[in-house]
């Protein structure tokens, strides 16, 4: 059975791909900051999969769902969905490395690992102090880094790792520079999109050094941008649904072998830099 963490999955974009990384059949590791919250969420969600379970499978489609006779091996297969609440901030290492711990002890490897966790911090550019870019950096890229860091052993387990960093279609340079219209509010959100853009860059980095590495060159890394979905981090003003974000994420995080690595992608191919 695959082992998938994603961090900042109590809520938004993060449970969804928990959520359908699960009624994929893997046991999914929620990472949340607040261990409450945490636990609501995988309740919730192994819940509501025995609900779906008893209405029948199509109960179960959606973008980026399964199709066919592997999604729905046997009515109510997916009752006994597998979702365990784990304490992650990723801004402190000590949670990393008892995340580290856990999964080692009770699941011996990594197959997933979703760097889903950002945080925005918004600023008219001109205002926006080194502060806000602290903020905004500990959690979008240090923290992305600490986790790869911490866990890297436990993918280097896996048969088939993939990483997915949740970024932004803010994040691409040639959109920005060329004044593309982005959706959101693009006077405050310089801390925001410097770190999407950071981040993309990390996974460029990681994938030619896993690539060089005869013992990690089987980790795929890629970039998925959800677009402008509705959630807390916007105040729910995005225009697309989780479902339609989590889309890529999940298709990027179930890569098969022949899958690309170190991209930027949407859920309808490449995105541009």
């Amino acid at each position: 059975m695959t082992v998938a963490l994603v961090t900042g999955a109590n809520r938004g974009l993060g449970r969804e791909t928990a959520r359908r990384l699960a009624l994929r059949g893997a046991t999914v590791l929620l990472g949340s900051r607040d261990p409450g919250e945490g636990e609501i969420a995988a309740a919730e969600l192994s819940a509501a999969a025995e609900t779906a379970a008893l209405t029948g499978p199509g109960a179960l489609a959606g973008p980026g769902a399964l199709a066919g006779p592997a999604a729905f091996a046997r009515p109510g297969a997916f009752a006994g969905l597998s979702v365990e609440a784990i304490r992650l901030d990723v801004t402190r290492p000590a949670d990393v490395e008892a995340a580290f711990e856990r999964i080692a002890r009770d699941h011996g490897r990594l197959d997933v690992l979703v760097n889903n966790a950002g945080t925005i911090v918004p600023a008219p550019a001109c205002e926006t102090t080194a502060a806000h870019m602290r903020a905004t950096f500990e959690v979008n890229v240090f923290g992305v880094v600490t986790a790869i860091h911490t866990l890297l052993p436990l993918l280097r387990r896996s048969a088939a790792p993939r990483i997915v960093n949740v970024s932004s279609t803010t994040a691409s340079l040639t959109l920005s520079a060329t004044g593309a219209d982005l959706p959101g509010d693009a006077t405050v959100r310089m801390a925001y999109t410097s770190s999407k853009a950071a981040l993309n860059m990390l996974t460029v980095q990681y994938a030619l050094a896993f690539a060089g590495d005869p013992e990690l060159a089987h980790i795929k890394i890629n970039s998925a941008t959800p677009g402008y979905t509705a959630t807390a981090m916007n105040a729910f003003r995005g225009h697309r649904t989780v479902e339609e974000g989590a889309a890529a994420i999940v298709r990027l995080a179930t890569l098969p072998d022949d899958g690309p690595t170190g991209g930027f992608y949407d859920d309808l191919g490449p995105a541009p830099w």
